[in-house]
């Protein structure tokens, strides 16, 4: 969870560590934004900002599930989109699990194991990624009300662009 500072209290070479992590991930302006608040407890350790990467993601991912599930409790939903909101919030599910295996392998990367871990922990993220897309994919092609759509995106894209961002530095990591 992010240690809440005021931004004078917070060290210039935190943010800084920050702002030049994040040229490396795919929505630079993005990570800077969402990281910063995170600087006191990241500090100038690449795997704390990992971390923290993962830690919005899983927030994020959490925030778009209550917007679906939110959805889904609509009545008079059409078919279509009661079966694609199914599908979407079966996908969200798996996401915050696989981010939250990638945030657990990321533990372990002081263990003998550290490679196997790091690959792990790419490999959980990769999957958070793809059931995202499968999301979105269960969207596209259906005859799904347009509104219930574009909440639906709006909200996994945000999450999209988490975990591009947190896959971005751990593969920067090493």
């Amino acid at each position: 969870m992010a240690q809440c500072a005021s931004p004078s209290k917070v060290p210039k070479t935190y943010t800084s560590f920050i702002t030049k992590s994040c040229m490396n991930t795919t929505y630079p302006p993005l990570c800077v934004k969402i990281l910063t608040p995170y600087a006191p407890s990241v500090g100038t350790k690449p795997l704390n900002l990992c971390n923290a990467a993962l830690t919005a993601a899983i927030l994020a991912a959490n925030n778009a599930s209550a917007t679906v599930l939110k959805i889904a409790k609509q009545n008079g939903l059409a078919l279509y989109d009661a079966k694609a909101i199914k599908d979407c919030i079966g996908d969200i599910k798996d996401t915050v699990y696989e981010l939250k295996l990638t945030l657990n392998a990321m533990g372990h990367l002081n263990d003998p194991d550290k490679e196997f871990q790091w690959a792990n922990a790419k490999t959980w993220a990769s999957a958070a990624i793809t059931d995202m897309d499968s999301c979105m994919d269960g969207l596209t092609g259906r005859k799904v009300n347009p509104v219930v759509k574009k909440k639906i995106r709006s909200s996994i894209t945000g999450v999209q662009k988490l975990i591009s961002n947190a896959l971005s530095l751990i593969n920067h990591l090493y």
